[in-house]
């Protein structure tokens, strides 16, 4: 079984079809902790009502986060860290002890970086006139979105597609390709 730990800020929807593909036998995990360095976040209350361990983060100096947050997971079994919708940079230590994950909606290199999330990702998108777009999961470095792919699944960006639209196109293809990834790390676990 893969141990996992998901990163979250927003509303959780990534985190929540990791956890429905395990609710559903699809996925051999277990979700060992939800972190957010945001306590309105969403992502905590699904991670509560089912029955998840959740911790937000204290500190707001980058540093201290990273010592913060490598005491807290030396408590839990982890075999992988899901950033999902986690907008903070991962600290040394970290990245140093632990593998790392990172859903971003873009086709990486293209629209990537500090401050490229979400809506302003597609917007970009949008307003450069692409054609095609889609997601890519990568792994997690000192860099935002450098790390080396892992998968990228492309969608078809029309004309007449908003922002909006290609959201909705993005989300849909994301949550099958880390769902599909996932299972493909938790064979390689249960392998070695």
């Amino acid at each position: 079984m893969l141990n996992l730990v998901v990163f979250a800020s927003g509303n959780g929807s990534t985190l929540q079809a990791i956890i429905d593909a395990i609710n559903n036998n699809e996925l051999s995990a277990s979700i060992n902790l939800v972190v957010s360095n945001n306590k309105d976040a969403f992502a905590l209350e699904r991670a509560k009502n089912n029955n998840i361990d959740t911790y937000i983060i204290s500190n707001k100096e980058f540093q201290s986060q990273d010592e913060e947050l490598y005491e807290v997971l030396s408590n839990y079994k982890i075999d992988l860290i899901v950033l999902a919708g986690y907008l903070k940079m991962i600290g040394p230590k970290l990245l140093n002890k632990y593998t790392i994950i990172n859903t971003h909606p873009s086709l990486l290199p293209k629209y990537g970086g500090k401050g490229m999330y979400g809506m302003k990702v597609h917007k970009a998108v949008v307003e450069a006139g692409e054609k095609i777009s889609g997601v890519t999961l990568h792994y997690v470095n000192s860099e935002y979105d450098k790390g080396s792919i892992i998968a990228q699944t492309k969608v078809d960006v029309l004309p007449t597609d908003t922002a909006e639209d290609v959201s909705a196109k993005v989300q849909a293809v994301e949550k099958i390709q880390l769902v599909n990834e996932l299972k493909k790390f938790s064979l390689k676990l249960n392998k070695i």
